[in-house]
């Protein structure tokens, strides 16, 4: 038997505006989301991370970044409604 089909990402869809937020309070800077997506993220001179343009495209890039995220910090909600995109409800 193989594995479970994995959850569609509400809010992934070509065309899809993001607002993407990071939590500083969580951030340790490890780099993660700057190493994902370069054009997505900085690092200020605290090494804690921010969004370079918190409203977005939708791409995926910005989304393996918060999906690698080691504690979690990156929030993506679609911009307009808030609808999550990562991390997804359960």
């Amino acid at each position: 038997m193989g594995a479970p089909p994995a959850p569609e990402r509400s809010g992934a869809g070509a065309g899809d505006r993001w607002h993407v937020e990071v939590d500083r309070s969580l951030c340790i800077g490890s780099a993660q989301c700057v190493h994902h997506a370069p054009d997505g993220f900085r690092l200020d001179t605290a090494r804690q991370s921010h969004p370079a343009d918190p409203d977005t495209d939708a791409n995926e890039r910005v989304l393996a970044a918060a999906e690698s995220c080691p504690v979690e910090a990156i929030m993506i909600t679609l911009a307009g409604n808030g609808e999550p995109v990562f991390p997804p409800e359960e």
